[in-house]
């Protein structure tokens, strides 16, 4: 596979100071993603969706940065925001210490090279009319990176690099099994050698056994190609085996970020210890010993969230200020930071 080129730049603003591979590769500053609600029969706003609602967050080169969370809290909004799948409605988000909040034209399509993403259905994801080797070489074909025998020669060679028989290029999706059409969506993924990847829930469609096989998929394309991933899962126990820090989301907003080890060790947000208390434990003495946190009624709605603290109106620990006042992400040292006023000792 042919070396990246370098990401165009022109007239797109840079941050105060130069960027070096020692700064975060991806950085997110309070950034919102609100979706109009709309009624009526003039279709007259009324409200909005706060899907992603003044979210902070830094990706390091190289590093996987597992994000999780209950269905429906903005996971996967803030997956496409980042690479700008999604318009942001507010906030900065900043690649290679520049701002691409409002890319357009040109220069977004230029930034399509360094960002892709692996969808979560394999069997959607994927244009049934086309074959593998189309699916593979659109992104090749969009941004004109070869032609003729070299095209020919990448597809296949990206089909060897997951995992897949390069003579399957004249193949179509419904011939393939759920992990296989994953892989031809990692291959296409990989078609145009980007630095960062967004992979949105890419196991969750998938049998047990076949997770297995992308998750050790994905480490090795990692370490192959120097690799960064935001791995968006709802599952703890999944995110935990890739991630080097996993970051925990309720309701549009960040409530706890740390190393993998830390965060499982010694949750400090509550809403954190609620999910790690529902991962079972292959031991049934100690299953059963165990003290679960049951967390009382059900998600607010993202259209009217609730004051103060998002978490609160389930929170065993909530009081009055939690209430009047969002609580900002505090360190607890080692990159541990939790967005809590009365966190876990």
């Amino acid at each position: 596979m042919s070396s990246r080129g370098p990401l165009s730049t022109a007239a797109i603003k840079p941050l105060s100071r130069a960027w070096t591979t020692a700064d975060p590769l991806l950085e997110v500053s309070d950034l919102k993603v609100w979706f109009s609600v709309s009624s009526g029969v003039l279709q007259r706003t009324v409200g909005h969706v706060h899907a992603v609602d003044g979210v902070d967050l830094e990706i390091k080169t190289g590093e996987t940065v597992g994000l999780v969370g209950e269905s429906g809290c903005g996971k996967s909004t803030l997956g496409r925001a980042v690479i700008r799948l999604l318009e942001p409605t507010g906030g900065k988000v900043f690649f290679k210490g520049y701002d691409i909040t409002h890319l357009r034209g040109e220069r977004l399509r230029g930034l399509r090279r360094e960002m892709a993403m692996i969808f979560q259905d394999p069997y959607a994801s994927l244009d049934p009319r086309q074959t593998v080797g189309d699916i593979v070489g659109e992104p090749i074909d969009v941004h004109h990176l070869a032609k003729g025998k070299e095209r020919q020669d990448r597809i296949q060679e990206l089909l060897r690099v997951v995992g897949l028989n390069p003579r399957f290029v004249d193949r179509y999706p419904h011939e393939f099994s759920g992990g296989q059409r994953q892989r031809i969506g990692i291959a296409r993924a990989l078609a145009v050698e980007p630095s960062f990847i967004v992979c949105d829930e890419p196991i969750s469609a998938l049998d047990v056994s076949i997770q297995a096989q992308i998750i050790n998929l994905l480490e090795r394309l990692q370490s192959k190609f120097n690799l960064t991933y935001l791995f968006i899962a709802h599952d703890l126990s999944v995110v935990k085996h890739i991630s080097n820090r996993i970051a925990v989301m309720y309701l549009g907003k960040i409530m706890e970020i740390a190393g993998g080890s830390q965060l499982y060790r010694r949750p400090r947000h509550p809403y954190t210890a609620s999910l790690l208390s529902a991962i079972p434990i292959p031991d049934p003495v100690i299953e059963m010993r165990r003290e679960r946190t049951i967390l009382q009624g059900d998600v607010a709605s993202p259209i009217n969230p609730p004051s103060g603290c998002r978490f609160r109106t389930r929170c065993p620990r909530a009081r009055e200020h939690c209430a009047e006042e969002v609580p900002p992400l505090e360190s607890f040292g080692d990159e541990h930071r939790a967005a809590c006023f009365y966190p876990l000792d």
